[in-house]
């Protein structure tokens, strides 16, 4: 009967590989065809795709190609690498002119440089094969993309390090942000320096829907996501702590004990002016006249939470759970 395709394949295959030097090639070719694999062949095009392969690149800038062999994008084993596609040109495009421009910077090919290429042109040369990852699903709504932030302000691609960063959480987040990083070094802060938090706990590099690019959609639910003791429910609810925890205290560091904005009385006093204790420092701040004793007991240790001890709210019953009183 008729040969089947697949016999008039193996056939043809045959009767051109017989008596040849490539029995071995035929072979090979055979078992990957009853694989089921597809077999990819070596480009031989790349001049012509104006490409001019990594090893052209290896022989100009060994030190670069060897910090590159060394990341994770020099990692075949990993699926999607540039290495298991053009290599080094898979980030910096065709090299061909640039090689016929004797390695002139910055002729030829793209290249990371702020002086050179701009935030937009080195971020979307990145995005290209990171967009789709979940962590950068917001990237257009954050902040660092509205400031021109591009990735390789934080990210090399031939670094070694986790997540290919220049440099370690926090030290890289403060070389910007050198206000945060002073207001971490008060007396009063969250162990950020000390590295038992790290920056991205709370924010979202990468942009995100919340203030600030915070991980939640408000403030106090990525407060409660550690200070769960504070959600409540409560019976009496303090006003200003169900709004904003930010209301009080302030996130990366202050001189005043447990984060807060001002110190008490003086915090209190801004919602709590001539209430509870009228004709005392409640009213006119008279804590500084009159006699030794008058009143002045208010303003030591921690003056009014010396009573109202349960101010992010409070179960007890009648007036003391109302005014949080212990």
């Amino acid at each position: 009967g008729a040969a089947r395709p697949d016999q008039r394949f193996f056939r043809i295959v045959w009767s051109r590989t017989m008596g040849r030097r490539h029995s071995i090639f035929f072979f090979a070719t055979l078992a990957i065809s009853l694989a089921g694999a597809v077999l990819i062949l070596p480009r031989d095009d790349a001049e012509s795709a104006g490409m001019a392969g990594t090893e052209v690149c290896r022989l100009c800038h060994p030190d670069r190609y060897m910090s590159y062999a060394a990341s994770i994008h020099g990692k075949k084993a990993v699926p999607g690498s540039p290495a298991v596609h053009d290599g080094c040109e898979s980030c910096h495009g065709p090299g061909a002119a640039h090689v016929e421009h004797k390695g002139e910077k910055g002729v030829g090919i793209f290249t990371f440089e702020k002086r050179i290429s701009d935030a937009r042109g080195k971020s979307g040369r990145c995005l290209r094969c990171h967009e789709e990852f979940n962590t950068l699903a917001s990237w257009d709504m954050g902040r660092h993309r509205r400031e021109d932030v591009s990735c390789d302000s934080c990210h090399s691609i031939h670094s070694g390090g986790p997540k290919n960063l220049k440099n370690t959480l926090p030290d890289l987040c403060w070389s910007c942000h050198r206000i945060v990083r002073a207001e971490g070094n008060k007396q009063s802060h969250h162990p950020v320096k000390e590295r038992r938090i790290a920056c991205n706990d709370c924010h979202n590099q990468h942009g995100g829907f919340g203030p600030k690019m915070i991980k939640a959609d408000a403030v106090n639910e990525l407060c409660y996501n550690c200070h769960a003791d504070k959600r409540g429910p409560h019976f009496w609810e303090h006003p200003p702590v169900e709004e904003n925890c930010r209301t009080c205290h302030t996130p990366h560091g202050s001189n005043h004990s447990k984060l807060l904005v001002q110190k008490p009385p003086q915090l209190c006093q801004n919602c709590h002016n001539a209430i509870g204790h009228p004709g005392s420092i409640y009213t006119n701040f008279e804590t500084f006249r009159g006699s030794a004793t008058s009143g002045k007991n208010r303003m030591f240790a921690r003056s009014c939470l010396n009573c109202h001890s349960n101010i992010h709210g409070s179960t007890g019953p009648s007036t003391r759970g109302q005014r949080f009183v212990r």
